[in-house]
């Protein structure tokens, strides 16, 4: 009766510890899903780093460009807008006098 009783213990241990390496692995595969999740993470972070920071052709440097373009329009705008005006005025001042 005690051996019957042994064997049923080691027969619970053996299943148990079937079981417990089964969910080792599992975690395991899990481990390996993750790192490779954030191995492509990882890449995708460097992608989005070049995007934003390439110095010739990043959005830093975009910007750049269109707030320089829009100083040289705004230049011209207000160079265009005297000239105007001063033509008018000319105008004025020559139907006048």
């Amino acid at each position: 009766m005690v051996l019957t009783g042994v064997y049923e213990m080691d027969s619970q241990a053996e299943t148990a510890l079937i079981e417990l390496n089964g969910k080792f692995e599992r975690v395991m595969d899990n481990i390996e899903i993750v790192k490779d999740k954030q191995e492509e993470m990882a890449s995708d972070i460097v992608k989005i780093k070049e995007a934003v920071y390439n110095p010739d052709e990043g959005i830093y440097a975009r910007i750049r460009d269109l707030e320089s373009f829009k100083r040289q329009v705004s230049k011209a705008l207000w160079i265009i807008m005297t000239a105007l005006i001063g033509l008018g005025m000319h105008q004025v001042l020559s139907s006048i006098g």
